[in-house]
């Protein structure tokens, strides 16, 4: 009942209401970062969502174009920058997407979007996350962040869709807040951010293929 008639209309009120609220902090980030950024302080890309409906996440920039001689961009570690960790530190560069929530493309709780060129590698079961809405923040980034592996996060997400309710969502948003006051799990161990999907599946199948 929840999932299906409560949750859109909570998503947008709550949405539009912080939007409203945060509109000065809004404000001094875009200023900030346009400054720190030299530039744009908008980062855009195309994401999954619901049913696998392909849309365009924003979020403020916490990564520099710098590229190394041949023309390619430096690794994320690299460009990084000072101002960038902390808006990830504190989570301030998701601030944007409450616009994405209030669109409908994206909900409060729910999986994380990933990138689209992930789709083709995920399992029967793992396609499931786009059952619903992708979320600001979700199970997976209340417990692990980052940090979290990719089939624990998966199985996150996938618990998440089967078992969607209020009283749940309200623990996640509790649970997030506690992990970006801690700032735990806000990187993979030795990244910038977790280790790409494609790279992670295709080191599981070799290994398997060694056995």
């Amino acid at each position: 009942m929840y999932a299906k008639y409560f949750k859109r209309m909570l998503d947008f009120t709550l949405s539009l209401g912080a939007i409203i609220v945060l509109s000065p902090i809004l404000l001094v980030l875009t200023i900030v970062g346009a400054v720190a950024m030299g530039g744009n302080p908008f980062f855009t890309q195309d994401r999954p969502g619901k049913n696998e409906k392909i849309f365009k996440l924003v979020k403020f920039r916490t990564m520099n174009n710098k590229k190394d001689k041949k023309g390619n961009l430096l690794s994320d570690e690299k460009r990084l920058t000072s101002y960038g960790k902390w808006l990830r530190s504190t989570s301030l560069d998701e601030i944007p997407e409450l616009f994405n929530i209030l669109k409908g493309d994206m909900s409060i709780i729910g999986p994380r979007p990933l990138l689209v060129k992930y789709l083709p590698y995920y399992s029967k079961a793992q396609h499931h996350r786009h059952d619903v809405r992708p979320g600001l923040t979700g199970y997976a980034q209340a417990h692990g962040r980052n940090a979290s592996t990719w089939d624990e996060r998966f199985e996150y997400d996938l618990k998440y869709v089967k078992h969607i309710t209020f009283i749940g969502d309200v623990r996640i948003i509790i649970d997030t807040v506690k992990a970006v006051l801690k700032r735990d799990g806000i990187s993979a161990e030795g990244q910038a951010t977790m280790c790409d999907f494609i790279d992670y599946v295709n080191e599981k199948r070799a290994t398997v293929s060694e056995v």
